[in-house]
């Protein structure tokens, strides 16, 4: 007897554990509610559609959001994202038809090649043209945190279309889930916070690469150091708030990408009270 009343109060223990959402650690919150699916392309086309000419290559692995508790937010969003990876005039599409459209303008605008390319072979006899005619583009995204009525993802974009080396970049995306809106600095950050958060950015940069003082950052390879502040590029998750800086943004191209992560007790003051980072900074 003494061990069914044991058996029923651990089960009724669980059950009302699983109501509070299964939250056996302090700190720890469960994930949103948010379910994603994604479409993954590889497609490559030859110019003339011969397979010994130059082609092109295009790679999508496209994550987007596909289950939601609030339909309404759920379209809010999924036009977001798709805006977000592909560009303004794909976002009134629904993210097939975006994948869809965007790989074959991609393709249309290769074939524009065709006729120069043929003129060249002309030119040649025949020989080959050179590989300037070989692009390639590469894109994914990732969602980097899915808590606490937040989304943050980044979208990750490579191509190569001629010349010394291909580009890279690296877009930063967090949307509120109560809304459905795109989280901007202002919306989590004090008034004129952005001469305090530069300096904060610039003393992180300067100690990611181990230089003892800001200004010999410029002797590495940065541009003005007086120059670097916050450009909206940003991520946020359970620890703080990490901001990226692409090719050439603030630094020459072999620097490469800079992420910066800025913990929560780094910038608390600059942080609003009551804003949407209230109940990650408990």
């Amino acid at each position: 007897m003494r061990a069914r009343v044991f058996l029923t109060g651990f089960m009724l223990l669980c059950l009302l554990v699983i109501q509070g959402g299964c939250n056996f650690h302090a700190g720890e919150s469960e994930e949103n509610s948010m379910l994603f699916d994604s479409i993954v392309v590889d497609k490559t086309y030859h110019l003339l559609e011969n397979p010994e000419n130059p082609n092109c290559n295009l790679q999508i692995k496209f994550v987007y959001p596909a289950k939601y508790t609030d339909p309404g937010i759920l379209v809010k969003i999924q036009k977001q994202f798709v805006e977000d990876y592909f560009g303004e005039n794909y976002s009134a599409l629904q993210p097939k038809e975006a994948v869809d459209a965007y790989t074959n303008d991609y393709i249309v605008a290769y074939k524009d090649l065709e006729p120069e390319f043929k003129e060249n072979l002309e030119k040649t006899n025949g020989e080959s043209v050179g590989a300037w005619y070989s692009y390639y583009e590469m894109s994914s995204d990732v969602i980097r945190y899915n808590k606490r009525n937040l989304v943050s993802y980044t979208v990750k974009f490579e191509n190569y279309t001629g010349g010394a080396h291909g580009s890279h970049s690296f877009n930063n995306h967090v949307i509120d889930l109560n809304t459905g809106n795109k989280v901007k600095e202002q919306d989590i950050f004090v008034e004129n916070f952005e001469d305090e958060l530069s300096k904060i950015l610039v003393d992180h940069i300067a100690k990611l690469n181990n230089v003892s003082e800001a200004k010999k950052l410029e002797e590495i390879g940065f541009f003005s150091v007086d120059e670097i502040y916050p450009n909206g590029n940003f991520l946020i998750d359970e620890t703080g708030v990490t901001y990226t800086f692409n090719e050439y943004e603030i630094a020459a191209y072999v620097v490469g990408t800079i992420n910066v992560h800025i913990p929560f007790d780094d910038i608390k003051y600059l942080l609003k009270a009551d804003g949407l980072l209230a109940s990650l900074l408990d």
